[in-house]
Parts: structure tokens; sequence; C-alpha cells
């Protein structure tokens, strides 16, 4: 896998480029005026949607992409080309036709749920004029293509004569042409060197109902003789995917770790194929790689990207304890926490000893939780246990009990601290939320002037590490 980081393969993505625009806030009451949510809105974000997302996913992986599509003469229009622009892409194949709208799709997230989405975009099929314009774009650009994917979402720039044509020019020049497709009828897909559906897709197609792997094998064969395929895929969310070529089937399964949005999975996975077959990867590799990727990215909220580093540590992070995957350095967790950031999350963070680990850390770690999306424990090392409580202390080393806290459900990420306080690791970190024990109401709490809020959580009556230990001196004697 490592030996495609360093690639910078040439693929060229024709399809449908659209804007996804996002209103991200919080609902804290019901309208007046209807009974529906008032969205209190704290920001406003645009990124590349449609095939823009699979822009999005070659240039993170270090493509040189090129994007051909029709776009409308508007403001809409005018700031797709500049998101291109900014991400070093160029728009010399874009036609700019006057007669369409160009898409964009606004959604309103509230506490990391979608509200609403509504849509402004021409849906007919080009004309012939942009047609011809862009046949002729892309046959200018053959010289230098090792790939081309065809993202397919419905709005009209694939249309059947642009992609019969599209496919026709790359088979007499040898590139690939992966397709993720849309609608029920894929006969203008014929010829291509491989298609995509996901499994309902492939489904409504073929007019197979895909129960096991036998309607499985003959959906996906369906596909590669009907359409004159070299191969077929047919993905299977959570399942992986599966290839259908000269060899037989072959199924690829795939684990995520967790799974926030499937938003763009299938744009992530087009787009990896593509570069690992142009950068001259095997159908198998490819898949392999495009199952990490797609894992990476369910994991995030909102149409996202996966890059090599994040696919690399997570094939990495398979062989490993997936509780162990959670105890992390300060480093490590700086990092992850910028990334859930910028997906929206509410980071929670509290720390202790947790010598014993017993009832009452349990139910104060699931309080934790609640305040927010992601919790964080910092665990005092040996040392500063020893500092704080005294020679005999702790019973359990830092790693076992950072290890017992990462396999609680409650708990996303462990750190270790060596110092006395965990000051510094807030500081690093910036929680939204700091959380302590109720004994600390009408006392200074380290790293308040840091983080936007403290709660305090009361413990369980008589539950303690103190009591535990003292209990077990005394059944000793």
């Amino acid at each position: 896998m490592r030996r495609f980081a360093d690639k910078a393969p040439n693929v060229l993505v024709v399809g449908d480029v659209m804007i996804d625009h996002y209103l991200w806030g919080k609902s804290e009451r019901i309208s007046p005026e209807a009974p529906v949510p008032v969205i209190d809105v704290q920001k406003e974000t645009e990124v590349l949607g449609g095939a823009g997302n699979v822009v999005n996913n070659l240039v993170a992986l270090g493509a040189q992409v090129y994007v051909a599509s029709a776009i409308g003469k508007d403001d809409n229009g005018r700031r797709l080309k500049k998101m291109l622009e900014a991400l070093g892409v160029s728009t010399r194949l874009l036609v700019a036709d006057e007669s369409r709208v160009t898409t964009r799709k606004s959604r309103v997230i509230a506490s990391h749920q979608q509200v609403i989405r509504f849509d402004s975009e021409s849906r007919q099929p080009l004309d012939k004029k942009s047609e011809d314009r862009l046949i002729e774009a892309v046959q200018r650009q053959l010289l230098t293509t090792d790939a081309i994917l065809l993202s397919d979402y419905g709005k009209g720039v694939l249309s059947d004569r642009l992609t019969a044509q599209i496919i026709a020019m790359a088979k007499a020049a040898n590139i690939p042409v992966l397709v993720d497709p849309k609608g029920t009828d894929y006969t203008k897909y014929r010829g291509a060197s491989l298609v995509t559906p996901n499994k309902k897709e492939a489904e409504t197609a073929t007019g197979v109902t895909i129960v096991n792997d036998e309607s499985l094998k003959e959906a996906g064969f369906w596909l590669k003789e009907r359409l004159e395929l070299e191969r077929a895929m047919i993905t299977l969310s959570e399942e992986g995917m599966a290839i259908f070529d000269d060899e037989g089937m072959r199924r690829y399964p795939t684990v995520a770790r967790e799974v926030y949005d499937v938003t763009g999975a299938g744009d992530t996975v087009l787009a990896t194929l593509g570069f690992v077959l142009a950068a001259g990867g095997s159908i198998d590799e490819a898949a392999r790689i495009a199952n990490a990727a797609a894992a990476v990215v369910v994991g995030k909220l909102g149409s996202a990207t996966a890059t090599w580093d994040e696919i690399i540590a997570y094939e990495a992070a398979l062989h490993e304890s997936t509780t162990e995957h959670r105890i992390k350095s300060r480093e490590a967790l700086v990092q992850t926490v910028k990334r859930l950031r910028a997906e929206g999350k509410k980071i929670v963070f509290t720390n202790g000893c947790f010598d014993i680990l017993h009832l009452g850390h349990v139910k104060y770690l699931e309080k934790a939780k609640s305040f927010g999306d992601v919790l964080i424990v910092g665990v005092n090392s040996d040392n500063s246990v020893r500092r704080l409580k005294g020679a005999e202390r702790p019973v359990n080393p830092e790693f076992d009990r950072a290890y017992l806290l990462a396999a609680l459900d409650a708990v996303d990420f462990v750190t270790i601290f060596d110092e006395d306080t965990p000051y510094a690791l807030i500081e690093a970190l910036r929680p939204d939320i700091l959380v302590k024990g109720g004994d600390y109401k009408d006392k200074e709490v380290v790293g308040s002037d840091i983080a936007d809020e403290v709660r305090l959580v009361d413990f369980v009556d008589g539950k303690s590490t103190t009591a535990i230990i003292e209990k077990a001196k005394g059944a000793r004697c």
C-alpha cells in the first residue's frame, strides 16, 4: 500500500460537479409559528459535492486531477470554479451553459443530525452543443490521462451520447474507464472497464434481489455480461465489496470502527479504485485499499476524504486490539482532536488516577460522555499517582488502568500524563467541556480557564478506590 502513497497519476473525472452547502447549528426550542425546530446557525460551510467529491478524494490521495463537466453561468458556477482552483485543479475542461443551473445542495445540520435539505439544480440532459464541447475537451485530455472516472449523479451531464462517446474514445486509447452509475438503465455504460453500483442500485438495475452469495453472483455477472464490462463491482456497505470478472467472484470484507455518516463513501471508493489502477496497481490491490479508504470516511461527518496516512493507519489499526487503539500519546491525540473538531464533534475531557476501577467510576464516565460526542480520559502516570497518593499507590500500573478505561463503551480515547495536574494536557487538547467530580463544587478546577464549560458530576455514595483498599486490608487481617 505504501508504494502508492508517492504516486501522482493523471486522472480525469467526468460527471455532475456540484456544491454541498452546510448550515451547522443546534436546536433547543420549537417555533411558535409551526411545529418545527428553530435552528441556531453557528457555522456555514461549502465543499465540492457530487463528482466534485471524487475530485476532492483524488486530490487528497495526491493525484493530478482534471475535471470535465457542465455548469451554469451563475454565481454558484463561478463559486464552484474558485473552489476547484483552490484545490489546484484546472477548470479549463468545464463548459459553462447559460441554460443550466449549477447544482447546490443545502443541508441544515442540528446536533449532528440532518434536519432538512433543499436543492437548486438542472436535471435535463445536455444539449448537443454542450455535448460536443465536452467531447472535444475530453479528446484533448486523453494524451495525458491514466484513467477516466465517470461520476453520474443523474443531473444530465453524463447523457447517453456523451457517456458512450467517452467510453469509445478511452477504449481506443487503452485507458480504463470506471463508472459510479445512476438510474435503472445502465446500457449507456456498455463497454466500460468497471461499474461500481451499491447493493440497492445493483438490484434495481438487474432485477435480482440480493439475499445471499448465489444471488449476489447472479447480479454481478449479469452486469458484467450484459454491459460487456471487463469486470463489475457491487459495494455492500459494512460487508465490503465483491468483484466479478473472468476469475470469478471475489469478496473483500471491511470493518469500520465507527460509522458516523456514509455520505460520499461511494465517491471515495471510485476515487481510490481509479487512483490505484491508474498508478499501475491490480484490481485486488485497488479493492483492498478502497475498502480501507471507505472505512476511514464513514467515521467522519459529511462528505469526506481519506489521505494515505489515514488509510495506512487504519490498516495498521486492524491488526491491533480495538482497546489498545483507543490509548494514544498526547501528540497523536492532539491530531485526532483536530480532525474530530473539524467534523463538528463536541470534545469532553476528564481525568483521574482510576486506580481500582469500580461502579462509581463507570457511572461517572457514562455521565461525562453524555455531555458531548467524544470522551477523552487523562490518566495519571504511576509516578504522578505516587507523588499524589503516596508510595503504596497505585495498586494497578498505568497501562493496566488505561486499558480498562479504554475498554469501556463510554470512553473514546485515553492518554497518560506524568504531571501532577492535567493542565498542560488540557491546554494541548482544548476540550469543549471539562468534567470533574461533585466534590469540586466551590473549588477551582484545573483547566477551567481553557475549556468552554465545566460540568460537575456527583459520585456514587460509598464507592471509592480508598474504601476498596481499606476493605481489602481488613479482609487480610
